[in-house]
């Protein structure tokens, strides 16, 4: 099956991450499980020889056992007994008669026997013809030692009967059961065989290790090596180490050593040893087939896998490049919506989201539209109320004029403060204004309401601040004032009162406006508490939906507007009227 080559960037990206994280998978799974199956596999080849070793040992044990009962049955027979007595040599009948017993001994593998009694007479096979001195000359007596009469087993040079080749003796001492004189002694010459079946007898699985039996002194007697393959001087050191190491029986499992694992079994009474060397390349021979199969396993799923993830990459990224190619070819004049993704992902989400989002763009470009459309009204509006409050201004100097020439005091001083504020309202231009010019401003309103509301109400006016530096949010107090005397005021016909205070706190600006009218309601001064810690879209729907209190409103949002969330708005009712108090950051106003 041909692969294409991913053209999605995305794509390409999956790909490279999938194949890494399955490499680091496959790799971290291939080193747990060879280390895991290479120990389960080493373990039970140590276990198998190990148990070989100990199957020879016990043979072995089988062996000596034999060779001792023999030697035993041989000191018991009358003859041999006869033989240790004190006398005269024996008679060519005795003679006889031991070499019959020596040659029918229940004992295979024998190959020559060699009996020497105490009086320094030598019996053999007939054809041989050994000496005392040849006998005494092979040092053979040697390796009895000092015991009273135990069997031994030596391997060592067949110098006795002249053979001159290594072989496994038999020796004990011969003693008279009956009187204390000097022991003979007794020597068995061993085949090969005997031992040689030991190593010999094992199945074909065997023939890739050693096999070998060395004497007490870590020599090797006999051994098996596969072809190819010896004992090494290594291993051979290792041997004579063993000879020298203290126990019995299998005293040796499986120990690495040189190039391998060595198992050893001791026989106890003659101190020989049976030992296995298994070879690393037979510890490790199974594991070659293993990743073999590993390996071709690991392909098949890799090969799976990039086929996998095209086809389920490319699924996925299909609808991520019609996403692209809808926000590429998007130039700000089509808003046809994309087709719906039905990918069961969060990609129909984004789908989804992306025609929403045209949607609103489409909506948004509308309404910049009418507002550019209403802009362009409003600046018409400017200019020509730039020429209204001119022919207003020239109306009431002309009407203050005609007061005067009538002498109309109260119309006078009307007319002036109605100019004075139209003037501060209408011509400054700014939102921002000094705080003498709202001061100025608020008090010609007020001096306009009680020409209106004769006696209604006095007001006085504290500023603790330079009204000249300080700034503050134009007609902020004027809507205050207006409202204290349409709803404060609107139960009493004289002697009210509004005082106003200017000072600073802290780095606060504040502003407090007292009018001794009804106090507000505990309800409506509420709602009005609140009104700072609502968002400006709250703000403007309260301003649109309320029908009283457009005034307070109208101050909050100017505020908030100008500086942000750092303002404190709040109304204080008191038995004798109504507080309303107005914190603004000092010297940090914004035009």
């Amino acid at each position: 099956m041909k692969i294409k080559k991913p053209k999605s960037g995305i794509q390409r990206k999956y790909l490279k991450y999938i194949l890494a994280l399955l490499l680091l998978a496959l790799f971290m799974s291939s080193i747990c499980v060879i280390g895991y199956v290479h120990g389960k596999l080493e373990t039970a080849i140590i276990d198998k020889y190990s148990f070989m070793c100990q199957k020879m040992g016990f043979s072995l044990d089988g062996q000596f056992q034999k060779t001792d009962e023999v030697t035993a049955e041989c000191i018991l027979d009358e003859d041999i007994q006869k033989s240790l007595k004190t006398g005269t040599m024996s008679s060519g009948v005795e003679r006889n008669m031991l070499s019959k017993h020596f040659a029918y001994i229940d004992l295979e593998d024998v190959l020559e026997y060699c009996y020497v009694d105490n009086k320094r007479h030598v019996y053999t096979r007939s054809y041989s013809r050994i000496t005392y001195h040849t006998f005494r000359k092979s040092k053979l007596e040697d390796f009895l030692g000092t015991e009273y009469s135990s069997t031994k087993w030596f391997w060592t040079e067949d110098t006795l009967f002249e053979t001159g080749r290594p072989a496994l003796f038999v020796g004990r001492y011969v003693r008279n059961m009956d009187y204390i004189h000097e022991p003979g002694m007794l020597f068995l010459k061993m085949h090969d065989s005997f031992l040689g079946d030991l190593i010999h007898d094992e199945k074909d699985d065997a023939w890739n290790v050693i096999i070998g039996i060395a004497d007490s002194n870590g020599d090797i007697c006999l051994s098996r090596c596969p072809e190819g393959m010896e004992i090494s001087e290594q291993n051979q050191e290792s041997l004579y180490s063993l000879a020298k190491k203290e126990g019995n029986g299998l005293f040796m499992d499986g120990v690495k050593v040189e190039d391998g694992v060595l198992s050893a079994y001791r026989q106890k009474e003659s101190g020989f040893l049976v030992f296995v060397f298994v070879p690393n390349k037979v510890l490790y021979m199974g594991m070659g087939q293993i990743l073999f199969v590993m390996i071709g396993i690991y392909f098949i799923v890799m090969i799976l896998a990039v086929i996998l993830s095209v086809h389920f990459s490319k699924r996925l990224s299909r609808p991520i490049q019609e996403i692209s190619r809808a926000m590429e070819g998007f130039r700000g004049n089509d808003y046809s919506r994309m087709e719906e993704l039905h990918t069961n992902t969060e990609l129909d989400r984004i789908g989804y989201s992306y025609n929403e989002m045209l949607g609103n763009i489409e909506q948004l470009v509308k309404e910049i539209k009418e507002q550019e459309k209403e802009v362009h009204a409003m600046e018409m509006n400017v200019l020509i109320n730039q020429i209204n409050p001119h022919f207003l201004y020239n109306t009431l100097d002309t009407i203050y004029m005609l007061a005067r020439i009538n002498k109309e005091e109260t119309t006078m001083r009307m007319i002036q403060a109605l100019s004075k504020y139209l003037r501060l309202c209408l011509s400054k231009g700014g939102t921002i204004v000094t705080v003498e010019d709202e001061l100025e401003n608020v008090k010609n309103y007020m001096k306009i309401q009680q020409i209106r509301n004769s006696n209604l109400f006095r007001y006085k006016i504290e500023c603790e601040v330079d009204a000249q530096k300080e700034q503050i949010v134009k007609l902020i107090l004027q809507p205050i004032v207006e409202n204290a005397i349409k709803y404060g005021f609107c139960n009493i016909y004289e002697g009210g009162l509004i005082h106003i205070k200017v000072w600073k706190e802290n780095e606060y600006l504040v502003f407090e406006v007292y009018n001794s009218g009804t106090p507000m309601e505990e309800e409506m001064r509420r709602k009005i508490n609140e009104l700072p810690h609502m968002s400006l879209a709250e703000m403007k729907s309260c301003f649109q939906a309320k029908k009283n209190g457009y005034g307070v409103v109208n101050i909050i949002t100017r505020l908030r507007l100008n500086y942000m969330d750092d303002i404190v708005f709040e109304v204080l009712t008191k038995k004798d009227g109504t507080i309303f108090v107005i914190k603004v950051p000092g010297q940090k106003n914004k035009a």
